[in-house]
């Protein structure tokens, strides 16, 4: 391909959106080749040029084309740079590294760099994350704007993509232009990327900047991927926070995120089957450390998850920051001074030690019968519960064949169903206590006790 090809073929607009960046509304933006306090770069898209205004910018006041564009941006030559221009024609916009050969894996790690870009254009969003103590240059943060599917930015390519990972969905048709019009997911939030055990962007977290009081939170569809990532193999101390906003806060503490690895939940309900995959493959864990807010609702949680992580690893310590009541560990970072966390760390609550290894043979725990794998049987004062034909293999679900016998009566009950889905584990629990006349209350504790034990059995 030659030159004159590759200026025909790529578009100005297809490099900047390759790069997550963001024309104003006059077409400039700060120049990413110097230190650009107002906007100095000149984007023309007429003539796929740009030209940077500033006497300080290393483009030496040259127009650039977009091979000169992608050079000083790699910091690469010339040759270089054009093979880069031709991967870029060879591919959506839009996608990124061509190590990702899983569906949306791409557009979310490329949509997450446009994310980080726009923080810079965004006062709302640089005060709201001043405002929690947080450093976007430090972190990994971003915000949505929700215009990078407009203007020159349109692409039918992206807009497909981002239906497909529901960051966009179709809403009607626009009034001025008569074409589809499209609601953005999450828009006016930061954003904070999920990663899977490849360190690829698998999922997104959205916090919104707008009502700081009370914010609201949002999950891309099939929430996946943790966050700050997969913690590395030579872990030997976990941190668990309740909130991703918290393990951004632990993580830019070099004393801290030297010593211990960080690893943030989804919530008092959020350790997830893939938080307890990636906890169980460190071969070195010690100790787990829960830094969750001083509230009734993290104590609740912290109770639960020790005795999960105890049956699931028993071998590991398992203690709790003291975090003082009605604060979580972001506020504590961002109204006191000094060494605060560093303080709650050096004077944790043990929570549970060590016990002695149970033999592989024994079941997972002494309330679940697991020794036929296809007959998993756990037995209550009023009901008997069998799992017939074992449990799914899918770390994202629970789903079960689930007999339910009352012992007074014999009369039982068959229901397939995904543990995991609360409202269908409520539906059930109704019908259950109508057709055996067993209190639904006691159907509830039951089945979420028996989902506990078949996670640690799994």
């Amino acid at each position: 391909m030659e030159i004159a090809e590759i200026k025909q073929s790529l578009t100005l607009a297809m490099v900047l959106r390759h790069y997550g960046l963001k024309p104003d509304k006059s077409l400039r933006l700060h120049c990413p080749f110097h230190a650009d306090k107002t906007p100095s770069l000149q984007v023309y898209y007429k003539t796929h040029t740009a030209y940077c205004f500033s006497g300080n910018c290393k483009t030496h006041g040259k127009a650039m084309d977009v091979i000169d564009f992608v050079m000083y941006k790699e910091g690469c030559s010339k040759h270089e740079a054009i093979l880069k221009c031709k991967q870029l024609i060879g591919r959506p916009a839009c996608s990124i590294t061509a190590t990702s050969t899983r569906p949306g894996m791409s557009i979310l790690g490329n949509m997450f760099t446009y994310f980080k870009n726009a923080v810079h254009n965004s006062e709302p969003a640089r005060e709201y994350i001043r405002s929690r103590g947080l450093e976007a240059s430090q972190s990994a943060i971003g915000y949505n704007s929700g215009q990078f599917h407009h203007g020159a930015r349109k692409d039918e390519s992206l807009i497909a993509q981002c239906i497909a990972v529901g960051l966009l969905s179709p809403h009607g048709k626009s009034s001025r232009t008569g074409e589809t019009a499209y609601r953005v997911f999450a828009k006016g939030c930061i954003v904070f990327p999920l990663l899977n055990q490849d360190n690829e962007v698998s999922g997104l977290y959205f916090r919104s900047v707008a009502g700081q009081q009370d914010p609201k939170h949002f999950y891309l569809k099939g929430r996946k991927g943790l966050y700050p990532g997969y913690p590395p193999a030579t872990t030997t101390k976990l941190i668990l926070t309740e909130a991703v906003i918290d393990a951004a806060t632990l993580a830019q503490h070099t004393a801290i995120n030297s010593q211990y690895s960080i690893l943030a939940c989804y919530g008092t309900n959020g350790l997830t089957a893939e938080h307890l995959v990636a906890i169980k493959g460190l071969p070195s864990l010690q100790e787990i450390i829960f830094a969750f807010d001083g509230d009734q609702a993290g104590e609740k949680a912290v109770t639960k998850y020790t005795k999960q992580l105890q049956e699931l690893l028993p071998s590991v310590n398992v203690s709790k920051l003291e975090v003082p009541a009605g604060e979580d560990i972001n506020s504590l970072h961002v109204s006191h001074e000094g060494d605060i966390l560093l303080h709650l760390l050096g004077t944790r609550r043990p929570l549970a030690s060590p016990v002695t290894a149970v033999s592989p043979q024994v079941p997972a725990s002494p309330e679940l019968d697991s020794s036929n794998p296809q007959k998993l049987v756990y037995d209550t004062a009023h009901i008997t519960y069998c799992i017939q034909g074992g449990i799914s293999k899918g770390l994202d679900s629970m789903k079960v064949m689930l007999l339910a016998a009352a012992k007074d009566s014999g009369q039982k009950s068959r229901n397939k169903i995904d543990l995991y889905e609360d409202r269908q584990v409520a539906k059930l629990c109704k019908e259950i206590s109508e057709r055996l006349q067993v209190p639904e209350d006691t159907l509830q504790a039951d089945i979420s006790q028996l989902t506990d034990l078949l996670d640690a059995y799994r």
